[in-house]
Order: structure tokens, then C-alpha cells, then sequence
């Protein structure tokens, strides 16, 4: 782990491999540990960059609300000093909209993007209502909200079979500070909704989606590649694709990045 200063605060990232440069973001009560058998696959190739993202891991709050567009002139800055100027961007379910508020604000920045578990749209109003519903209940119980949420993300079918690996995820998540928390949460809920940039963004971009994802209904954002050149990948499980279907993913992603 190496840290960046930023803000007064500091920013957790690691740096591996050689060659163009990807970056990985993570998701929502994760933080850069998520990566830890994607990373050393693609760094073979490529040089892979982790961050933890505002209020996760090892990454301070910035303040008590974490907007998508917070987060992308963050993770700009981390590039900006690591002398990368081109990069691609791969985002687990939140680190998906970062990438894309990222796409939208540093668009010469860009040379591919992967939204993995993750979606262009804005929150629908039942959406936010349920952010605000969830920002009540970590505030009335910290570790309850964290262990259910993260049961949530792994499909019916895993949830006895993935056990140990469910409680790992659980416990990395019970390291997020409870402002880490209410600040993506709130961040989350105003993010814009950026589903032009799968229609003209000027590079390779790929959606992978989980069947059985419980989080973001398969059918509902399938739609969103309609009439787009962007490269679909549906797994047939939940919204935790790199664990649930690791190898799959490993080989969706090599074979992805050869086309940026």
C-alpha cells in the first residue's frame, strides 16, 4: 500500500505491473482489498493501479457527503501523480459510477471502461428513498446494516456455498467509518444519470451484469446497451461477479482490455 496526500487528507492505493495502465474501483462498503485476485492476474500484462476510494478503507472522509464527481477529481489526482495520463477504468457497482462521473469530467483521460455490477442511471425516486432509508438504519445499527447489505449482494444460490468468503466481505466492510458510509450513500443518491456516455463515448466500454443480481435488476439494466456498441457480459449469478464468478471474469476482462 502506498498513500497520496489530498485535501489534507490521505488517499490508500497500490501500483503493480507494467504497460497501459487500469485502474480498479471499488463498490459500496468495499475498498481495494475487493481486487485481490483480478489484480495480480492483469498486472502480469498491464500496470494496475487499486485505490480506496473517499471514506472507505484506508482513505479518510473528505466530508460528510461524497459526490460521484468528489470521488472522480480524487481518483484524477491519484493519476495526475502517478504521471498517468491515458488509463482504463473498471468499476464495481459505485466505483462504476465514479468511473463514468470520471469519463464525464476527464474524457481525454479515458481508454476504456468497464462497468461491472453497475449502471449508467441515475437512482429512480424509490431508489433514493430506499438511500435514505438505509442512512436511518446504519445510524440506529452500524453492524446490522453492514452484514445484511453485504448478504444481499451474493445471489440465493451462494449464500451457503460462498459462506467464509460472504463473512471475509463482511468483516472488510465493517471497517468503513459510519461517515464513510452516510457520505457515499448520499452521494449515490444525487449522482447524474450518464447514460449518453454509452452511447458516445469515443471508447471500448463493457457492461457485465449478474443474472440474479438483487441489487440492480438484470432486465431493467440490460436495457441501457440498446442501440450502443457496448460489449455485454451477462454471469449467471449475483452482484459480487468477482467473486462469484471469478474465472469468468478474469477471462471477460483480459479479453476486454485487448480491444482498448
Amino acid at each position: 500500500m502506498a498513500q497520496i496526500q489530498y485535501k489534507n487528507i490521505t488517499i490508500d492505493y497500490t501500483a503493480t505491473g507494467k504497460g497501459t495502465a487500469v485502474v480498479l474501483l471499488h463498490g459500496f462498503l468495499e475498498n481495494q482489498t475487493m481486487w485481490q485476485y483480478l489484480a495480480p492476474v492483469l498486472a502480469t500484462k498491464y500496470r494496475v493501479i487499486t485505490i480506496d476510494l473517499l471514506g472507505h478503507g484506508n482513505t479518510d472522509c473528505l466530508g460528510y457527503v461524497h459526490t460521484m464527481e468528489d470521488q472522480a477529481d480524487m481518483v484524477h489526482h491519484v493519476l495526475h501523480e502517478l504521471k498517468i495520463r491515458k488509463s482504463v477504468l473498471i468499476g464495481h457497482s459505485m466505483g462504476g459510477y465514479v468511473a463514468l462521473a470520471f469519463a464525464e469530467l476527464y474524457p481525454d483521460n479515458v481508454k476504456g471502461l468497464v462497468l461491472l455490477n453497475s449502471t449508467s442511471r441515475a437512482d429512480s425516486d424509490e431508489r433514493k428513498l430506499n438511500r435514505d432509508r438505509a442512512i436511518a438504519a446504519v445510524k440506529q445499527n452500524y453492524t446490522a446494516f453492514v452484514r445484511m447489505s453485504i448478504a444481499n449482494l451474493f445471489s440465493e444460490d451462494n449464500r451457503e456455498k460462498l459462506a467464509e468468503t460472504i463473512e471475509s466481505v463482511k468483516l472488510e466492510a465493517l471497517k468503513t467509518p459510519l461517515q464513510g458510509i452516510v457520505a457515499a450513500l448520499e452521494g449515490m443518491k444525487i449522482r447524474n444519470d450518464r447514460e449518453v456516455l454509452l452511447h458516445f463515448g469515443p471508447y471500448p466500454i463493457a457492461l457485465i451484469l449478474g443474472k440474479k443480481d438483487g441489487v440492480l435488476p438484470y432486465d431493467d439494466n440490460v436495457t441501457q446497451v440498446e442501440n450502443t456498441r457496448v460489449q455485454l457480459t451477462t454471469f449467471p449469478d449475483g452482484h459480487m461477479s468477482h467473486l462469484e464468478n471469478q474465472k469468468a471474469l478474469e477471462k471477460t476482462v483480459m479479453a476486454f482490455l485487448k480491444t482498448v
